[in-house]
């Protein structure tokens, strides 16, 4: 298990800042504008040949009654509780304020390591206004500026000292899972109801959830990793730099997972926006499950899921082979389900089917089908080959490339499918001429 530091502290202190310095990349969203961070946001980082995670959080406002920031605080005091040490940063442009006392006031009781820095320090002159943040009672204060890297050195060597030491470990494989949809159909919902504990922050105000954050959990002796992403807008509807961030985290969630649930909402039904987040998911030749959620709502007879599948089918055709899973994440109803069927999906996603026996199937196939016909002359496939896995590549060699109708490799990509078992996810099928 990796250490974990949490960098806590009141809103726009430069938390998202400090949290992407250290890591070296641009993981977080940084805006000067309060509570842009609303989610834990975690990473992991090596320094001195230590690895631990490093926890952003989202601005804490002990006294505060607004809900977004009252569940904010709940998500830093839940750092707290993971975190091996706190580093505790404050806002030296700013001073002390009356909020960084209460604050400093629950870390003392937490008993755990803390480390107060204040930032903003971007000059040696600036330090001389740190008097007052000794107020606080503590021996050591780390003068920083998160955006120029001045102090970074100092606070590390801190951290490094502090934090229990613990063996560098490679990556544990597990099935990667990005968490995608529109703003408000329930996905930061139907997270909370696969991890068992309210580890996003859940609010009726689309666009709650901005940065894509990352949770190891496991399930029926399964390894997965959950990727929760901020919700994809229209860009027409995209006014400020910081949903634009909130996209482009988004769609680099569906590059770096195995296989994207796409979550609809069961009211509103296969949106034009759902189908261009089906799209970029295709593209990227990712596996995909649609989940219909709020399914406790609409009045239901007998086929009713059946022909809701055949619209969503009709809707987007090019994604025939993801399973439809109909599921409440209010009642919890069928939500585990979607992890049964990823298992499933990614094991298709994996296999590589060994050349002979693509061949025999081809020779087989060639022989029912006439190949088609190219300026008044056959078009020959020599033979089939897989090239890759995640989705599953195959390259046949021809004659014609050029002779090959998209109604030929689209039959010939189904009868692949029917004949290895590949019918969950997406397949590549390219011609090349010998």
């Amino acid at each position: 298990m990796k250490p974990i530091v949490a960098i806590v502290g009141c809103p726009n202190v430069g938390k998202s800042t400090l949290f992407n310095r250290i890591i070296g990349r641009r993981k977080a969203i940084v805006k000067d504008e309060p509570s842009v961070t609303r989610d834990l946001n975690y990473a992991d980082a090596v320094e001195r040949g230590r690895v631990f995670t490093l926890v952003d959080t989202g601005g804490f406002e002990p006294a505060s009654k607004e809900t977004l920031l009252a569940k904010v605080r709940e998500q830093a005091l839940l750092a707290i509780e993971e975190a091996d040490v706190i580093v505790f940063l404050m806002d030296g442009r700013g001073g002390l304020l009356p909020s960084d006392r209460d604050v400093a006031d629950i870390l003392r009781k937490s008993g755990k390591p803390v480390i107060y820095a204040v930032n903003k320090i971007d000059t040696a002159r600036q330090e001389q206004g740190l008097s007052d943040f000794f107020n606080l009672g503590m021996e050591n204060l780390f003068p920083v500026s998160a955006e120029h890297g001045r102090g970074i050195d100092e606070l590390l060597d801190k951290i490094i000292s502090l934090i229990p030491k613990a063996a560098v470990q490679e990556e544990e494989e597990r099935i990667k899972l990005a968490v995608v949809g529109r703003p408000n159909v329930g996905k930061s919902s139907i997270v909370n109801r696969l991890l068992g504990f309210e580890r996003v922050v859940v609010s009726a105000i689309p666009g709650t959830t901005r940065d894509a954050i990352d949770t190891p959990f496991n399930y029926n002796k399964k390894k997965y990793l959950l990727i929760d992403t901020a919700g994809i807008r229209k860009k027409t509807r995209i006014g400020r730099t910081l949903e634009r961030y909130s996209v482009m985290s988004a769609i680099r969630s569906i590059e770096r997972c195995d296989i994207a649930l796409l979550i609809i909402d069961a009211i509103a039904g296969m949106t034009e926006q759902d189908e261009k987040i089906a799209g970029l998911i295709y593209e990227r030749g990712k596996g995909c499950i649609i989940v219909v959620n709020k399914w406790d709502l609409p009045e239901k007879e007998t086929n009713t899921a059946k022909e809701y599948t055949e619209r969503i089918r009709w809707k987007v055709k090019f994604l025939q082979f993801a399973p439809v899973i109909f599921v409440s994440a209010l009642t919890g109803q069928r939500v585990f389900k979607i992890l049964e069927t990823a298992e499933g999906a990614l094991s298709q996603l994996q296999k590589r089917i060994p050349t002979s026996q693509l061949n025999k199937f081809f020779t087989e196939f060639n022989r029912r089908h006439q190949p088609p016909i190219y300026k008044g002359k056959s078009v020959k496939v020599y033979y089939i080959t897989q090239t890759d896995v995640k989705p599953p590549t195959f390259v046949a060699f021809v004659n014609f490339s050029e002779g090959i109708h998209f109604s030929y490799e689209r039959f010939l990509v189904n009868r692949i499918r029917e004949a290895f078992g590949l019918d969950k996810v997406p397949i590549r099928l390219y011609f090349k001429k010998r």
